[in-house]
């Protein structure tokens, strides 16, 4: 053999002695040193994550009745590391089939860096075992899982739609109503399993896995009474297509606890057809929306007055036929010369001009103070997003004039709900309790969430308020501004409310545009419901009594009934209206 040859075979053997002296070394890094390491890697590429999806608490009214809830619906996953290959099949089914845009589920099913992608949400149980099926049958299922992802529904459809509110179709958040207001306590705890897959990602039966259980949210219990919530939405409507207002609201409170037992506004949607949704349709009103309150305004002026021993229901006023105050006109909604009327007679024909002669007697500073004491320029807290303060402006700002129509309602602006919490008061022996719309946050485990009690305090006197519930009981009388607004055989006390609305772009008044209203409550000797009722802009300008009234009957009708509530055992006094 030459030098040469021997020095090529030579430098071969090393060659090949060197190569086998690595994959030696390699082999024994692979089981010996890094063992552990590579079999984690590989355990971690056959273990899929699934995320538990916990069930979203549901919205109930006072009797246990769901309002919003949530049925089983499932998700469609894929694994794109074994999707990938045959992602054009698959994604022409679950286009076809879930009504899905092809080239968007296209790249879910091949997307890289993942090995976890939702490819559909929300799909109906059986559409999503239909799909599945499909699929193994076309043997292109390895790598496509389903999991529980339960769906929002609403039973009641339109029934308090705005003030129950939706969640995103995307992320399951509330995202208005209670729905947003108690979102972290509907809101469960997510749970995550894994499982064991094949090379295939076929989920293999009794293989390894580990498991962590979600946790339910909590259920929020409403004092909402379906029923009546039912016909005070309908009656509403009625009431709004006819006198053609932009919008409606109607507020039933009990006066023993004042819980809110209806809550009803108009333009509403029907949460089951998300295509009814508009902005204008999600306001919340009852609380969002501001506005001058007009004459019922008057029995808070009233309530202050008696508290401050200025007034009685026998109180005489010389009432002018026009007022001029700092370059302004005022007058009374009807034509008169110079009248005599009692304060009775002020609340029961409305007089602006009545109470502007009364409430001259009290200084801004102490109408203010009452008029704060009384809820207004301060929220409710009753628990809805984006509640208003109102607009109370600082008495040290008032002029004559300001002081006079804050006096009979125009110049402040109210939420309803402030009006009802307000007037309430006058019910409830002159002590004001913030209303209250959830009585009850129930975890899933039974317990409670502590809740703070409803702000209350003593506004006026119990003597002071039972004068004004005099005076308003002259409302409905045969001398009243609104007789038809009584129940027979129940002591009603009611007053009307009509207000010039104000132009929002010129923050002036619209002459022959009107917000009308109603307030009352019964029965009047032992107060029980309070009703008020709000109808914006209705055609033709309307009035408290004649296009706001009748609503305000018809509910606080219905609620008697409903409540088994007795009959007056007696007659209203007859105070005098004139002298």
């Amino acid at each position: 053999m030459s030098p040469a040859v021997r020095n090529r075979a030579r430098f071969c053997f090393v060659v090949v002695a060197a190569l086998l002296v690595i994959f030696a070394g390699r082999l024994v890094q692979i089981q010996g040193v890094d063992a552990n390491a590579y079999a984690a890697r590989a355990l971690k590429e056959t273990m899929q994550p699934v995320v538990l999806h916990a069930d979203r608490g549901e919205i109930l009214d006072r009797d246990g009745q769901p309002l919003a809830t949530s049925l089983d619906a499932t998700a469609i996953i894929a694994n794109p590391r074994f999707t990938s290959a045959k992602a054009p099949k698959i994604a022409r089914v679950l286009a076809a089939e879930l009504d899905l845009d092809y080239f968007d589920v296209l790249e879910k099913l091949r997307r890289k860096g993942t090995q976890f992608v939702y490819v559909a949400r929300k799909v109906p149980t059986h559409q999503a075992n239909t799909v599945m099926a499909e699929l193994a049958e076309l043997r292109i299922s390895n790598g496509v899982t389903t999991e529980r992802d339960a769906v929002r529904t609403y039973p009641g459809g339109t029934l308090a739609a705005t003030l129950v509110g939706l969640v995103s179709g995307e992320t399951g958040a509330g995202t208005s109503g209670l729905e947003k207001q108690y979102d972290k306590e509907l809101t469960g705890a997510d749970g995550k399993a894994t499982y064991e897959t094949s090379p295939k990602g076929v989920r293999i039966p009794l293989a390894r896995q580990t498991m962590r259980e979600p946790v339910p949210g909590s259920n929020v219990v409403t004092t909402l009474d379906r029923d009546l919530q039912w016909y005070a939405d309908k009656r509403l409507a009625a009431a709004v297509r006819s006198s053609g207002s932009d919008w409606g609201v109607a507020v039933t409170v009990d006066l023993e606890s004042m819980q809110v037992l209806q809550l009803s506004q108009l333009p509403t949607f029907d949460a089951e057809d998300r295509s009814t949704v508009t902005p204008a349709s999600m306001n919340n009103r009852a609380v969002e929306n501001v506005y001058e309150p007009g004459s019922v305004q008057k029995v808070v002026t009233m309530a202050a007055l008696a508290d401050a021993g200025l007034v009685t229901p026998e109180t005489k006023v010389r009432v002018p036929s026009h007022l001029r105050l700092d370059g302004f006109t005022i007058s009374d909604w009807w034509d008169h010369g110079r009248i005599k009327l009692t304060a009775a007679g002020v609340i029961a024909k409305s007089s602006n001009l009545g109470t502007i002669a009364l409430a001259q007697q009290m200084d801004d500073a102490t109408l203010h103070d009452y008029l704060t004491k009384f809820g207004f320029g301060e929220t409710t807290g009753v628990g809805l997003p984006s509640e208003s303060r109102g607009i109370l402006a600082d008495p040290e700002r008032w002029s004559a004039a300001q002081h006079a129509t804050i006096s009979f309602g125009q110049g402040i602006s109210v939420t309803a709900l402030q009006e009802v919490a307000a007037v309430a008061a006058i019910a409830n022996k002159g002590r004001y309790v913030a209303p209250t719309l959830v009585t009850e946050v129930r975890r899933a485990d039974g317990t409670t969430v502590p809740r703070k009690a409803p702000v209350s305090r003593q506004v006026v006197s119990a003597e002071a308020a039972k004068m004004v519930t005099t005076m308003m009981e002259a409302v409905t009388g045969p001398d009243g501004s609104a007789p038809d607004t009584g129940i027979p055989g129940y002591r009603v006390a009611g007053k009307t409310g009509t207000a010039w609305r104000v132009d929002p772009d010129t923050g002036r008044y619209v002459r022959g545009e009107n917000t009308v209203s109603y307030i009352g409550f019964a029965p009047a000797e032992r107060p029980r419901f309070l009703t008020y009722v709000v109808l914006d802009n209705p055609r033709g300008g309307g009035s408290g009594s004649g296009t706001a009234g009748p609503v305000f009957r018809d509910v606080m009708q219905q609620a008697l009934q409903r409540y088994g509530i007795a009959p007056s055992g007696s007659r209203a006094p007859r105070t005098p209206v004139k002298w």
